[in-house]
């Protein structure tokens, strides 16, 4: 029998119960493209990551030595009976780690590194005395040669002496291309008061309270308002010298004569930055900071020195500032001029440097510049890059777990990224993703669906096979089929989309985007679209939203002076004209009093002590109803004592927080369950006091839906949660922590709030809302949107979801690509209007989309 004929064709999972698993027994196929779907909370993740890369990866690692494990991150064992025949895992996560300061683009698809070595082997160089000296093969050799002008000895740069992160940085930002100054405006926030009631807001944030005692000794007066201090006051304030006064301190223990050092404002600032080892040191120090460019380099990092090799009359920086794309384009006239003996080595850099753009290019990337710094990157573009990193990489024999792989893609890169993923297969690796995007789910060579719902109704396996032949339990059957509809809610006709009002925006040239012209209806679904770089998020997050947001600002504080003038009229007109909007914002029209909410991705709370409960508000309540129980009155509890925070029933162990860190010797920490409460965040003694049979740690433990029926009798409590569950969220726990949320679940969350109430004045801004969910709960996300809009809401949503985009009222398209080929309106309309648009990529995605039903 031959060695390949016994080879596992299926990784065999028995008895999985990570999460909400319920032993799911399942075969994966090995060195096939398997795609894991189903509705939020179904228990997905759970298998994809919680189970194959959990296994596969703490089986590498232990297959490592102990001095290697300890330098890299530990999986736990998973709740599994068995993972028979499963590779070496490797994960790509749907939020990777933002870089830091040092990272950019360039540097983390290492296409920096290939550039480095261009411009210290093929360029021109400068000798000492500034000649410019033409490539030659002797700086590949590392030969030191002399000038053909001067003569003197050229010693060029290796590549590491242009790195930023290494000998090229430059000497001012220190390789980090922006440097902080004092922001003189925000040391005297208010000009009205006198610095003795604390207008040098430095002295009394950090606590030197005896500055204003020293400055009087320096002439300057300090029982005046600011404003009417003389410039020289002013300066000694901000910048007078560190000179030792002699003045006399009153205190409860008496009166002192004392020697003081004076610190001016500046340096009180930039002396608290250098003790500011702390991220809440670091912030309390930032508001009286601004960063800008670095003047020494432009931003570009480097040194002159690093800056000095030149190709073609430009230099590493010069380069490093262009488009992907555009440096694509450029590299392979590197070789052009090359004398003979160089050109080998040009070549084998320049198909090394076209083989790593080339699939970043097809997954959409190539409108980033090389130097953009890597944490402006979204999580999409982090991921893609992570991605075409480990094509690169060769391996064979690999598990490659990716999740969510299509988010923040248009449809028009979604091909691109399939591309990467064959190539992966290509190679001998298996590939598993998790996600929800139909375009992709359609390319698996095989599906397993978990559900049939979220939390505790989901963790099966529902169906498995190939795409178009899912079995009738399947969900997902009818999206992969066509036979589902796209269009589920009556969207306004094409006379009508602007009955209701019009907000007119007009803008300057900003990064990538041209000046352009906006109108978006009022009171209905707007839809902005087009490939990633096309300018979408700079069209209306840095722009509308600021500029609505100056305006509201402008409008508020013009009602508020009317009240007193009496002249509300005209004060409320006049503020359409002295609103400050954003530098590159020509105008605004917008109806009076509309307010923006910017409904965002972003992860709610900062720790695992914010959790469903408590940003619901539902927590207050149910600490109010435990603490009314007969045995909790009894034993003298308040509403504060059933706070898992700070009450005297939380946990002791864990304090609150419902994990503990170990510290095991040379390895690295590991969270853990509490072992004391397991999880719940609860003392012991919280489980003596009982409502309707149900105790609050338990009913924490319970799902939005459960805990419905724990708390019929509490209408607050009722409201809350039949608002979570209405947005599709009643698979979460009450004691979920909020910080580990979907983007998508986050950003449901954050519109509980305003499903009731009349939003005739607002304007709702949402940065793909669509992200991860499956196409049920896209239909669950339209409903919201509708019923927002039905309550009177405009509401924009930035998208590439397709159902979301065939639903709304009204698009607008821009592109046509992305980066420098992008930024323009190429169409607006509704639906079906775009869609017959030839002009319009997203349009022809859509006509094929709104044809398959």
């Amino acid at each position: 029998m031959s060695l390949i004929s016994t080879m596992p064709e299926h990784i065999r999972v028995r008895d999985a119960r990570v999460h909400n698993l319920k032993s799911v027994d399942v075969d994966v196929p090995l060195q096939r493209l398997v795609g894991i779907a189903g509705v939020s909370g179904s228990g997905k993740s759970s298998l994809a990551l919680g189970v194959l890369y959990a296994e596969g990866s703490r089986r590498y690692l232990e297959a490592l030595s102990t001095y290697t494990r300890r330098r890299m991150a530990q999986s736990p064992r998973a709740a599994v009976d068995s993972v028979e025949h499963v590779p070496a895992a490797l994960a790509l996560r749907q939020r990777p780690g933002v870089p830091d300061v040092r990272s950019t683009f360039g540097t983390s698809t290492e296409l920096l590194n290939v550039l480095r070595l261009m411009f210290s082997r093929l360029a021109s160089h400068l000798c000492p005395n500034g000649h410019r000296v033409p490539p030659t093969i002797d700086v590949a050799a590392e030969v030191p040669f002399a000038c053909p002008t001067c003569g003197e000895t050229v010693h060029p740069p290796g590549a590491e002496a242009l790195a930023f992160n290494s000998g090229g940085a430059c000497p001012r930002c220190q390789g980090i291309g922006v440097v902080r100054t004092v922001d003189d405006a925000a040391l005297v926030p208010d000009e009205s008061k006198t610095i003795d009631e604390g207008a040098v807001l430095p002295w009394q944030v950090f606590g030197f309270n005896v500055q204003p005692d020293i400055v009087r000794e320096f002439g300057v007066r300090t029982d005046v308002p600011w404003r009417e201090l003389t410039d020289d006051e002013r300066e000694i304030v901000f910048d007078g010298p560190e000179e030792k006064k002699h003045i006399t301190v009153t205190s409860k223990k008496g009166i002192h004569e004392l020697d003081f050092t004076f610190r001016n404002a500046r340096l009180t600032v930039t002396e608290e930055l250098k003790r500011a080892d702390t991220d809440k040191r670091l912030a309390k120090v930032s508001r009286f900071l601004r960063e800008g460019t670095c003047p020494e380099c432009g931003g570009s990092r480097l040194s002159p020195a690093a800056r000095a090799p030149e190709i073609h009359g430009q230099n590493l920086a010069e380069i490093s500032a262009l488009p992907l794309e555009d440096v694509l384009a450029w590299v392979p006239t590197v070789a052009d001029a090359l004398p003979g003996s160089m050109q080998e080595m040009a070549a084998a850099l320049i198909d090394t440097f076209e083989g790593m753009a080339r699939r970043l290019i097809e997954l959409g990337l190539g409108y980033l510049a090389l130097d953009r710094a890597g944490s402006t990157l979204s999580t999409g573009e982090r991921q893609r890059a992570q991605l075409a990193r480990s094509v690169r990489n060769r391996t064979t024999g690999v598990l490659y777990v990716l999740d969510e792989p299509s988010i923040g893609l248009h449809p028009a890169n979604v091909d691109g990224l399939i591309g990467v993923m064959r190539d992966l297969l290509a190679d001998g690796n298996s590939v598993v993703f998790v996600d929800h995007d139909v375009q992709i789910l359609r390319e698996a060579d095989w599906l397993i669906e978990i559900g049939p719902g979220s939390g505790t109704e989901g963790g099966t396996v529902i169906a498995e096979g190939e795409p178009v032949g899912l079995d009738g339990g399947s969900l997902l059957a009818g999206f992969l089929t066509g036979d589902e509809p796209v269009v589920i809610r009556e969207r306004a006709a094409a006379d009508e989309v602007f009955a209701l009002g019009t907000i007119h925006l007009e803008t300057e040239a900003i990064h990538t985007v041209h000046p352009l012209s906006l109108d978006i209806p009022m009171g209905r679904l707007t839809a902005i679209t087009g490939v990633s770089g096309s300018g979408k998020s700079t069209l209306i997050l840095d722009s509308l939203v600021p500029a609505v947001q100056a305006r509201s600002v402008a409008q508020a504080r013009s009602v508020a002076q009317a009240k007193s003038s009496a002249k509300a009229n005209s004060t409320v007109q006049d503020a359409r004209e002295d609103a400050k909007l954003p530098d590159h914002v020509r105008a605004l029209d917008a109806p009076a009093g509309l307010r923006v909410q910017v409904v965002d991705a972003t992860p709610i709370g900062l720790n695992v002590r914010s959790t469903v409960a408590t940003y619901s508000g539902v927590m207050d309540e149910l600490r109010k109803v435990f603490a009314a129980t007969e045995r909790a009155r009894e034993d003298g509890l308040t509403a504060s004592d059933f706070s898992y925070n700070t009450g005297s029933l939380a946990c002791p162990r864990c304090e609150g927080t419902g994990q503990v860190s170990l510290d095991i010797q040379f390895l690295p920490d590991v969270d853990i369950e509490c072992p004391e409460c397991h999880g719940s965040r609860f003392a012991p003694q919280a489980e003596r006091y009982e409502r309707d049979g149900i105790t609050l740690p338990q009913l924490l433990g319970c799902t939005v839906r459960e805990a419905l029926s724990h708390t019929a009798d509490l209408s607050r409590v009722q409201k809350r949660l039949k608002g979570l569950d209405e947005l599709g969220l009643g698979y979460l726990t009450l004691g979920e922590a909020t910080p580990a949320l979907s983007g998508g679940e986050a950003q449901r969350l954050k519109l509980v709030s305003q499903m009731n109430k009349d939003q005739s004045d607002a304007l709702f801004v949402l940065d793909e809302p669509s992200v991860g969910l499956h196409p049920l709960d896209v239909r669950t996300l339209l409903r919201v949107l509708e019923r927002l809009t039905e309550r009177g809401g405009t509401v924009v949503v930035i998208e590439h979801d397709l159902d979301v985009v065939a639903n709304a009222d009204y698009i607008v398209d821009l592109g046509p690509g992305g980066g420098q080929d992008g930024g323009r309106i190429v169409a607006t309309g509704t639906p079906d209007e775009v869609a017959a648009n030839d002009a319009s990529i997203t349009g022809n995605y859509l006509a094929r989309h709104l044809a398959r039903t």
